[in-house]
């Protein structure tokens, strides 16, 4: 792995006040925000303003946070799940065949548009990984 699990948080059409709340309360910069209405396929107009991805950092705090797509409703307690960046299409693969294997596959193992491997798997214990290897 390149580095240490990354939170994630998701939020329910809140994710820009969030990061404005995290903003005041930290101190730090919201980076590389895209909307679903950026996005390179299609999406509901009711999705265009809200937040696909966006990263905040301040000082060596760091996490990323998106809103939930239509069908995905998240629940307070439930919207956190930690990041992984991996190092090779190897180790995707391995983590993501183990994670599955007694746990719940929300997203499958597939090519993106951000020019990576991505997954999204609930393991066993009800912990959500966001699994990614970027192509570069």
């Amino acid at each position: 792995m390149k580095h240490q699990a990354t939170p994630y948080f998701t939020f329910n059409g809140q994710a820009m006040d969030a990061l404005n709340y995290y903003k005041e309360v930290f101190g730090g910069e919201i980076t590389d925000i895209q909307t679903f209405g950026e996005a390179q396929f299609e999406t509901p107009k009711e999705l265009d303003e809200q937040i696909m991805h966006a990263r905040f950092k301040a000082g060596d705090l760091f996490f990323m946070v998106s809103d939930a797509f239509l069908d995905q409703k998240v629940e307070v307690g439930s919207n956190i799940s930690l990041a992984l960046e991996l190092e090779s299409t190897e180790e995707i693969q391995s983590i993501y065949d183990r994670l599955k294997e007694e746990g719940t596959v929300l997203m499958e193992l597939q090519d993106t548009f951000w020019n990576a491997t991505f997954a999204k798997v609930k393991d066993r214990f009800g912990i959500t990984w966001d699994l990614n290897f970027s192509k570069e």
